[in-house]
C-alpha cells in the first residue's frame, strides 16, 4: 500500500494472488491514479484435458512436471486433470506408479524432486486440506513420505479423483492434482466448466488430433494453451505469458507490447501550410 499509493508510481510489474493484484489496484487508483501502468498475472485453477487419443506416458509425465514441481508453488502449476474415461483407469495406475517415484526432502539434494512448502501454516492448510478431500474420494494416491519430511515444512504430494471442479474450494497452492473423468462427448462441457471457473491462467491439451486441439484452444478464455507438452517451464522472450480474466491485467510479460505498456505516446502535431497568411508555421519544444 505504501508504494502503490505514492503519487510516483508510475507502473507495476507483479505476479501474485488475485487478492494481492485487488490491493494493487486500489492502491494505484488512491494513489498515482488510472494513468499508472500495471501489468500483472495471477494464479488459478490451471487445468488440463487429455482426450482417449493422448500418449499416456506423456500425459503422466507432463501432468506430474505440472502439478508437482515447485512443490506445486507455481502460478501455472496443474490443478485439475480433466481424463477422458476409455484412458482415465490406465492413466491413473501410470500416474501413482510415477508418484512412487518421486522424492520429497532437501532442494539442496540432486536427488529431491520436489522441497518444502513456503512456511508451517502453508503445510498445516494442505494437510488439512488432503484430509478432507481423500475422506469420500472415489481414488487417491500419495507419495510415500522421505525420512527427512519432519524435519521441514513438507508436504508429499497428492493426487485425487473429485466428481466435478465445482468440489474445488479455489486455488489449492500446493502439490495437490484434482481428478476429473468426462465422457468422449463431453469436450464441450468440460471447456465449458474451465470458463465458468473464470480464474484459468493456463491449459494443457494433451491430443494426437489436430481438430480436438484447434477446437479447444479456439473456445477456452485461459490466458496461455500448451499442446502436448507440460505447463510448467514457460521461456520468457519466447513464449509470452499472462492471464485472462481476473488473473490476467495488461500486457503479456515477456511479449513485445510490454515495454510499450510502460511507455507514454506523445503525439506532436505540426501545421506546415501556408494558411491565412501565417508567419509562425513550425513550432518545436523538447
Amino acid at each position: 500500500e505504501l508504494l502503490t499509493a505514492d503519487a510516483r508510481a508510475d507502473g507495476v510489474a507483479v505476479s501474485g494472488s488475485a487478492e494481492t493484484l485487488r490491493r494493487i489496484r486500489r492502491g494505484l487508483a488512491g494513489g498515482s491514479g488510472a494513468r499508472a501502468a500495471l501489468v500483472a498475472e495471477a494464479g488459478g485453477r490451471n487445468a488440463m484435458i487429455a482426450d482417449s487419443s493422448a500418449l499416456q506416458e506423456q500425459v503422466v509425465q507432463d501432468a506430474i512436471a505440472s502439478a508437482f514441481h515447485g512443490a506445486g508453488q507455481r502460478c501455472t502449476a496443474l490443478r485439475v486433470l480433466f481424463l477422458q474415461e476409455d484412458i482415465a483407469d490406465a492413466v491413473l495406475v501410470l500416474l501413482a506408479g510415477a508418484m512412487d517415484l518421486l522424492q520429497v526432502g532437501d532442494p539442496a539434494l540432486l536427488a529431491s524432486d520436489l522441497g518444502p512448502v513456503i512456511d508451517e501454516a502453508a503445510r498445516e492448510s494442505l494437510e488439512a486440506y488432503a484430509g478432507r478431500v481423500t475422506a469420500a474420494a472415489r481414488w487417491h494416491h500419495r507419495t510415500r513420505a522421505g525420512d527427512g519430511q519432519a524435519r521441514g515444512h513438507y508436504v508429499a504430494p497428492l493426487a485425487v479423483e473429485v466428481a466435478d471442479v465445482a468440489a474445488l474450494p479455489g486455488e489449492v497452492f500446493g502439490p495437490v492434482l484434482h481428478i476429473v473423468r468426462f465422457s468422449g462427448s463431453g469436450l464441450d462441457g468440460v471447456i465449458d466448466a474451465i470458463n465458468a471457473m473464470g480464474d484459468a491462467l493456463t491449459l494443457g491439451v494433451h491430443s494426437r488430433i489436430d481438430g480436438v486441439t484447434r477446437r479447444v484452444a479456439a473456445r477456452a478464455r485461459v490466458g496461455n494453451v500448451y499442446i502436448n507438452r507440460n505447463m510448467a517451464n514457460v521461456v520468457v522472450g519466447v513464449q509470452p505469458f499472462g492471464g485472462s480474466g481476473p488473473c490476467g491485467i495488461g500486457a503479456k510479460a515477456g511479449g513485445p507490447a510490454t515495454l510499450q505498456r510502460f511507455a507514454l505516446e506523445q503525439v506532436v502535431t505540426t501545421n506546415v501550410s501556408a494558411v491565412g497568411g501565417n508567419t509562425a508555421l513550425l513550432s518545436l519544444a523538447d
